[in-house]
């Protein structure tokens, strides 16, 4: 076979769309699996290591952890639009996995919470790497139609994925103890990821340039109240996304407190249930409904945003998560946890990838990329405002206050999201 010949077969037409792409899109969805799986092992396992085995007697600074993990991954997400623009999607994401196979390593060493601490912050540069590349390669693979189920797919594999492993680690906990059996799985979910990143992904760049071309070269899209070009920098994005234009503002700061309900669950619950005398595989099975959940529902609820609008999703997501927080708080028994922990995950369902859908409505293929990662920055703020925040507050009162708090805070985005947000699905 001559070179020209290699050339013409590498140099395929490339179709947009779900169905002449399934193969790669599979392959993501498995990629993603893996990512999901690096959060999972913490899930459970990491709080309790904190409370029993270091004796750390502050909930503020048990799930500093989270912060740490959420202040790093917030900062890549803002970048790692941009750096896969010019380095390429899989580059990006190889990167990012070979930064996730410390974390088992130091978790497993760890002698005292500042190791944990550090395990956090190759967590979170993974996550930010990882996770958004998954995330920018299915909207580059499917175009502009099935946005919504695209997002569902992603978001159900990564996090049916925490909270498989969660349930995992907490069974091998209760079994043999929090170390070192449930962080060995860490290895094998750091190194498939990797490998099947390097040998099997492909990179998807060339799909957004040719999204790009079915645009109108010359067309301007609307932001807020005046047209922009869709060629912007990114100090503009930045802010377009932040601040200007006030539907991205409302699916920022939902993101935002999406994330802040899913920090405290992640931290201050697994203490919560743990002052009531659970056992480390009962806090393992109400831990692994929010995210299991989550997942499974995501794949109806990523497609329900194509059909019926965004909008609608994401306020009643944010009501049903405060709803679950109190179900959840005024219980005080199992069977209320599991209701509480099951709402929390149907909520969290409706707006997670109706989200990120939404952001893709709104940003120019040019600058999309960008968006999602502004946006994705501030979603992961939210980590870091409840680690430190809410377990502060649950320092200075007491949790129950510190969750309620919570709650609280979910009715006021849902409601930001009705009075600023317009439908963004066309």
């Amino acid at each position: 076979m001559t070179s020209n010949e290699n050339s013409n077969n590498n140099d395929k037409p490339i179709k947009l769309g779900l169905r002449p792409n399934i193969n790669q899109f599979l392959v993501l969805v498995l990629v993603n699996a893996f990512v999901g799986s690096m959060v999972g092992l913490e899930q459970t396992v990491v709080p309790l290591i904190g409370a029993k085995e270091f004796d750390i007697q502050s909930n503020a600074l048990i799930v500093s952890f989270i912060a740490s993990f959420g202040l790093v991954k917030a900062i890549l997400n803002l970048f790692a639009g941009k750096i896969s623009d010019k380095w390429g999607r899989k580059n990006v994401l190889i990167l990012g996995w070979l930064f996730g196979i410390p974390v088992p390593v130091i978790l497993l060493a760890a002698p005292d919470w500042n190791w944990i601490i550090i395990a956090n912050i190759f967590l979170g540069i993974n996550q930010g790497l990882a996770w958004s590349m998954t995330v920018n390669m299915k909207i580059d693979l499917v175009g502009k139609e099935k946005r919504g189920l695209a997002l569902g797919f992603n978001e159900f594999s990564g996090y049916f994925a925490v909270a498989i492993v969660g349930f995992v680690t907490g069974y091998l906990a209760s079994m043999y103890g929090l170390k070192p059996y449930p962080f060995y799985l860490g290895f094998i979910f750091a190194v498939l990821g990797l490998l099947i990143s390097w040998l099997i992904v492909k990179d998807t760049r060339k799909f957004t340039f040719l999204e790009i071309k079915t645009q109108d070269e010359n067309k301007t899209v609307e932001i807020n109240n005046g047209n922009v070009n869709s060629n912007l920098g990114f100090v503009k994005v930045f802010l377009q996304t932040s601040w200007k234009n006030r539907s991205l503002l409302a699916i920022s700061q939902a993101g935002l407190v999406n994330n802040l309900i899913f920090g405290v669950s992640w931290g201050l619950f697994t203490l919560y249930f743990s002052s009531y005398g659970l056992g480390t595989n009962d806090i393992g099975l109400l831990k692994a409904l929010h995210p299991g959940i989550w997942g499974i529902l995501q794949l109806v609820t990523g497609f329900l945003s194509d059909k019926v609008g965004r909008k609608i999703l994401i306020y009643s997501g944010m009501f049903i998560q405060s709803i679950g927080i109190w179900t959840l708080l005024y219980s005080q028994e199992f069977f209320g946890w599991v209701v509480g922990m099951s709402f929390l995950g149907l909520g969290t369902a409706l707006v997670y990838p109706t989200l990120l859908a939404a952001i893709s409505d709104i940003a120019h293929p040019n600058w999309r990329a960008t968006s999602l990662g502004v946006y994705r920055f501030w979603r992961d703020m939210g980590f870091v405002i409840g680690a430190i925040g809410i377990g502060f507050i649950s320092d200075l009162l007491d949790m129950f206050i510190a969750i309620q708090m919570v709650a609280l805070i979910g009715i006021a985005s849902g409601i930001i999201v009705i009075f600023l947000m317009k439908e963004t699905k066309s």
